[in-house]
C-alpha cells in the first residue's frame, strides 16, 4: 500500500482551493466532484514532487463531515491506494480496524471501489482505492 492522497474537511471549498494555491503552492487537478453518497463535495489538488490533497465540503447539514467544518475541519484521513479494495479491506479488519464504509462506487475516482476503515489504535481514518483515476481532471492549457 502507498499513500495516494491525504483528505483535509475545510467550510467551504472555494476558500480553501484558493489558501492552499496562494500558501502551499498546489493547483487545482480536478473539478469540484459531488460525492451523493457521503454527502460532501470534494477537490484534489496537487503540487509536483508532493503528495494529492483532497480538500473535502460538507454538502449540507446531514453530512457525516458538517460538525468537523463547524470546528475548523482538519485532517480527515489518509488514502492509501492497494492492489484491491475488498482484500484491502479484509486485511485491515484482520488487523483489529474497524469498517466505516464498505467498498462501494467512489465518484471522485470514476465509481471504481473504495472504502473506509478506522485504525483506533493511530486516531485515523483510512480510505483504501485501487486506481490512479481522478474523476472530472481539469484540462491542461
Amino acid at each position: 500500500m502507498v499513500i495516494d492522497h491525504i483528505g483535509i474537511v475545510v467550510s467551504s471549498l472555494q476558500e480553501a482551493i484558493k489558501e492552499w494555491t496562494e500558501i502551499f503552492g498546489y493547483r487545482q487537478l480536478t473539478e469540484i466532484v459531488a460525492n451523493t453518497r457521503q454527502r460532501v463535495r470534494v477537490v484534489f489538488m496537487e503540487k509536483e514532487n508532493s503528495v494529492t490533497i483532497k480538500l473535502i465540503e460538507p454538502d449540507g447539514a446531514e453530512s457525516p463531515v458538517h460538525k468537523y467544518s463547524l470546528r475548523g475541519g482538519g485532517l480527515h484521513h489518509l488514502c492509501f491506494k492497494c492492489d484491491n479494495v475488498e482484500s484491502g479491506v479484509k486485511r485491515l479488519e484482520s488487523m483489529g480496524m474497524r469498517l466505516l464504509s464498505p467498498p462501494q462506487p467512489g465518484e471522485a475516482f470514476d465509481n471504481n471501489s473504495i472504502a473506509f476503515v478506522y485504525a483506533q489504535n493511530m486516531g485515523l481514518n483510512i480510505e483504501l482505492i485501487d486506481t490512479d483515476i481522478k474523476a472530472c481532471r481539469l484540462k491542461q492549457i
